[in-house]
Parts: C-alpha cells; sequence; structure tokens
C-alpha cells in the first residue's frame, strides 16, 4: 500500500488542528502531533503511556528544512548530517537555542532530530513541509510497529488520523550522539538500530566517544 498526496494534506492538516496521527516511517510506525502544541504533545504520550519526561524527536520530511531550522549548527556538524540524512537516524544535537522544548524532556540542552529516508511507498510525505513531534507507535516498553495491524488498537483508535504504508522494515533508527562532533570530532551511538556503525564511521571518522 502506498500513501499518495491526500495523505500527505490530511497529515498536515491534522498536525495543524492539534490532532495525533499515526504515520509510516523509513523504519517503524510512529505517533506524530504538533511539536508546539502542549496539548497535542500530552495526548500523543498518553496514547503511548509513556511519561512525559521521557524525550521524543523532531521529524522534518525534507533535510534542507530540517538544517535551515537549525542556523546555530557548527560547519563540521551540518556537513556530516548533510551526509547522513536522510536517513534511519535520530541524531542527537546541542541545542543552545532551546528550540522545540515539548520534545526535549528533561534536557532541553539536546534535541533529537529525524529525517526519515523515504522509500516509495512513503514517498508523498515529502509534500509535508511542516516539523513534527514523533514517537514510535507502540504503548511504553512494548515492540515496535512493523505494520499497521501491529499497532495497539487503543493506538489507532485514539488516534485523530491512521496512515497506512504497508510492511515497514521494523527495526527502530539508530541513536547517534553528536553533542561533541564540532569541537571534538567526538561522535557515540546510544542505540543500536537500522544504521549500522560501520558506514556512521565512514562519514564521522573513528573518533567515536
Amino acid at each position: 500500500m502506498s500513501l499518495d498526496a491526500a495523505d500527505a494534506r490530511a497529515l498536515e492538516r491534522c498536525l495543524a488542528s492539534g490532532g495525533v496521527a499515526v504515520f509510516p516511517a523509513d523504519t517503524v510506525y510512529g505517533l506524530a502531533c504538533d511539536p508546539g502544541s502542549d496539548a497535542a504533545v500530552a495526548r500523543l504520550y498518553e496514547l503511548k503511556g509513556r511519561p512525559p519526561a521521557k524525550p521524543a524527536a523532531v521529524m522534518y520530511f525534507d533535510r534542507h528544512a530540517a538544517l535551515a531550522s537549525l542556523p546555530e549548527l557548527g560547519p563540521r556538524t551540518r556537513a556530516a548530517m548533510e551526509q547522513l540524512l536522510p536517513g534511519a537516524l535520530t541524531i542527537l544535537l546541542a541545542n543552545p537555542r532551546r528550540r522545540h522544548l515539548l520534545a526535549c524532556g528533561p534536557d532541553p540542552d539536546t534535541l533529537g532530530l529525524r529525517v526519515p529516508a523515504l522509500h516509495p511507498a512513503i514517498a508523498a510525505l515529502g509534500a509535508v513541509r511542516s516539523p513534527l513531534l514523533q514517537s514510535s507507535a507502540n504503548l511504553s516498553g512494548s515492540a515496535d510497529a512493523r505494520t499497521l495491524d501491529a499497532v495497539e488498537p487503543a493506538i489507532r483508535d485514539g488516534a485523530d488520523l491512521v496512515l497506512d504504508g504497508g510492511a515497514l522494515p521494523g527495526t527502530p533508527s539508530t541513536v547517534l550522539d553528536l553533542r561533541g562532533y564540532e569541537d571534538g570530532g567526538r561522535w557515540s551511538v546510544l542505540r543500536e538500530g537500522a544504521a549500522s556503525r560501520p558506514a556512521l564511521a565512514g562519514v564521522l571518522g573513528e573518533h567515536a566517544g
């Protein structure tokens, strides 16, 4: 099953109206809402049964839009992200201007950023220009959902929009910490996932923290 332009418009409307959506990413199914809406973020966390203190990530479907939203990025980090993204990564970045605080949990100085690689079945989502706060579409602590049917019925029923992009790879994103990359070339993998360490080292160098 493939998404189309109408699905992308529906997602934009859902975000703009303060709704919560179930959507397919490049890895697993996710939950999304407007990162600036306290009420929408609270609903998303409630659907997951996730403690509000746990951070989420901000997702853009366009790499250029993501990088343009962070003009404070240093040149070394920006160059690395231009090579790494889009991809199956959640990148942790220093957040000196404290952007998207609702996604940051207890650490406002760190921002998690996602730009998924849009395979053909979900390519239509590339038309969505606004950022979204996203987390995996599963109950907190339970397995990630590779198919829409694997998303808990309570989550599907509680969402305002549900998009079916067919079966996904099923391995979650790799969490990559680049907070020490600009000045010291330090990086580390905080969660193993779909992007491999050797592939990351080919871009970032071997100086892992």
